[in-house]
């Protein structure tokens, strides 16, 4: 029986919808994986890391997180130490090297219903960025490199949050096209920025569900833990 705790970046300003969230994805992953334990917990949540280790020996943290960067590497770390807890780290979310599939039909099927052809329109991947943590873009123009070697669209665009290229500029220049969110979980960016930059854009395109919210996420957490 394995031991697992995912783990996400959550919402200081209001980590409840996250955390609850979070508690949800873990409840479905666990239905997955019967023989295994499986529990969440957001940074952002006072106290919810500390309990979701209750009990637990030797366990595996599943990074839910689009890259592997600051959080992963050192904030993380720092919390599970501070917490007097330890566990071992498995490959973020963002890195499956099954989610480029996931990814792929979710966007040619969402060209299809929209009636867009994919050869003439653009696939614009939105990450989150940063304005110190120059490492947080490179998973996500890393997975449009990949993207681009499986989907027909006519252009795959990086556009990120806090750091150029801007959304609001990359949409700006995408006449016919969809936009998929390369994020985990729903927040500040996913429900307000995005949305925001796609209207300052005059952006008519789709807008899809971050690609964390996508129903088959579960099933990709749990092929994850069966393999570790």
């Amino acid at each position: 029986m394995k031991q697992i705790v995912i783990v996400a970046h959550g919402s200081p300003s209001d980590p409840a919808p996250q955390e609850a969230a979070l508690q949800d994805l873990a409840q479905r992953v666990g239905a997955l994986c019967p023989d295994d334990t499986v529990r969440a917990a957001t940074l952002a949540c006072p106290g919810a890391l500390e309990t979701a280790f209750e009990g637990l020996a030797d366990p595996l943290v599943y990074p839910f997180f689009m890259a592997e960067g600051w959080f992963t590497r050192r904030e993380l770390p720092r919390r599970l130490a501070k917490a007097g807890l330890s566990a071992r780290h498995m490959r973020p979310f963002g890195l499956d090297p099954h989610l480029p599939a996931l990814i792929a039909q979710t966007c040619h099927d969402a060209a299809i219903q929209a009636g867009l052809e994919p050869e003439s329109a653009d696939l614009i991947l939105v990450g989150h960025g940063s304005k110190v943590a120059h490492r947080s873009k490179d998973s996500t123009y890393a997975m449009a490199e990949t993207l681009r070697g499986s989907l027909p669209f006519w252009r795959i665009r990086v556009a990120l949050i806090e750091e150029p290229p801007f959304l609001a500029n990359i949409a700006a220049q995408s006449l016919r096209g969809l936009c998929l969110p390369f994020f985990a979980l729903r927040a500040g960016h996913v429900e307000n920025d995005i949305p925001e930059a796609l209207e300052e854009a005059a952006f008519n395109g789709p807008l899809l569900p971050a690609i964390g919210e996508h129903p088959q996420v579960p099933a990709l957490i749990a092929a994850a833990i069966a393999r570790e």
